[in-house]
């Protein structure tokens, strides 16, 4: 994530602005601006996102994927994404399985290019909605951030690491603030490695008593399509890191429960705890809109270059 601590307050204000403001007005901001919604991987959450927020603001958006075009010929994302800017896209969203995509199409293409996934690196905008979450229930929705905003609050993300990209981006983010991120889960998910990936951040393999010292308890899926065959006792997993409502109320009876989807239901987290009152997931996803527009903005009309978030 490209962005300092005062970029992610500046992102975080603007979204508070735009969910307000009226909608006639708000349609205006990019009116008739064309956007490219470029999408090698399947998405629910993330893509219908993007594309609420960008007609939220007025512009004109495509959606381009790997199985109703020119990519499912072999096209290069190179050659995709000139295509695009030939048809007049001013920015892309970019949803890709490698890592460094967005990057590579912004210096190819030369337009603002925004993150929405690549590979096992990053998602930013992901990390930033989940922390407007975090902020309405801990800070009162604060949008002036600083190194110590989360200060004494812990974080417990728990689930498949290793593959996770919403994992990385807030790793890189939350810390920042000032918060504790605590990564728990077992070895073939989480390897040892992990314990170098920087300040504020450690490992705990003892879910419960990851719980006991959290605020905030983000599942994880396992990410089956990227095991690429690795052993995992899945009934194993699900005694020792699965997020039930018995294990909620006895030891985090007022944490957030957060997730960023898609939940699978009975594996990673009960649909009791998903459903109940602890739960923010759906308010993540509410979330999701308002932080996509902030962005959007910012990358068409405040940074034509060098946009990626």
């Amino acid at each position: 994530m490209d962005l300092n601590v005062e970029g992610v307050g500046r992102i975080l204000e603007r979204a508070t602005a735009l969910e307000k403001e009226d909608p006639l007005k708000r349609d205006h901001i990019l009116a008739k601006r064309r956007i490219a919604l470029l999408f090698y991987e399947s998405s629910t959450r993330t893509r219908t996102s993007f594309e609420l927020a960008a007609k939220s603001l007025g512009a004109d958006t495509t959606l381009v994927s790997n199985l109703s075009s020119s990519i499912e010929k072999g096209e290069t994302l190179k050659d995709t994404g000139l295509t695009l800017r030939a048809l007049g896209a001013e920015a892309i969203i970019l949803r890709h399985n490698s890592s460094g995509a967005a990057w590579l199409l912004e210096e190819s293409t030369r337009l603002p290019v925004v993150n929405a996934g690549d590979g096992m690196h990053e998602h930013p905008t992901q990390a930033l909605l989940d922390l407007r979450t975090i902020l309405a229930h801990l800070r009162q929705g604060a949008t002036n951030v600083t190194p110590e905003t989360l200060s004494g609050v812990t974080i417990t993300i728990a689930g498949d690491i290793l593959h996770s990209r919403v994992a990385r981006s807030n790793m890189l983010l939350l810390p920042r603030l000032g918060a504790k991120v605590v990564l728990c889960g077992p070895k073939e998910l989480l390897p040892e490695i992990a314990t170098g990936a920087g300040p504020g951040i450690e490992i705990e393999r003892d879910f419960e008593a990851a719980m006991r010292r959290s605020q905030v308890i983000m599942m994880l899926r396992i990410q089956a399509e990227r095991l690429a065959g690795l052993q995992l006792d899945l009934q194993e997993y699900k005694a020792s890191y699965q997020l039930t409502g018995q294990r909620l109320a006895a030891l985090a009876p007022t944490a957030l429960v957060l997730h960023p989807g898609p939940i699978i239901r009975g594996m990673e987290i009960t649909a009791g705890v998903a459903d109940g009152s602890q739960s923010c997931i759906l308010e993540q996803v509410t979330n999701g809109v308002a932080i996509r527009m902030a962005v959007m903005e910012r990358a068409l009309l405040s940074t034509p270059q060098g946009a990626r978030v």
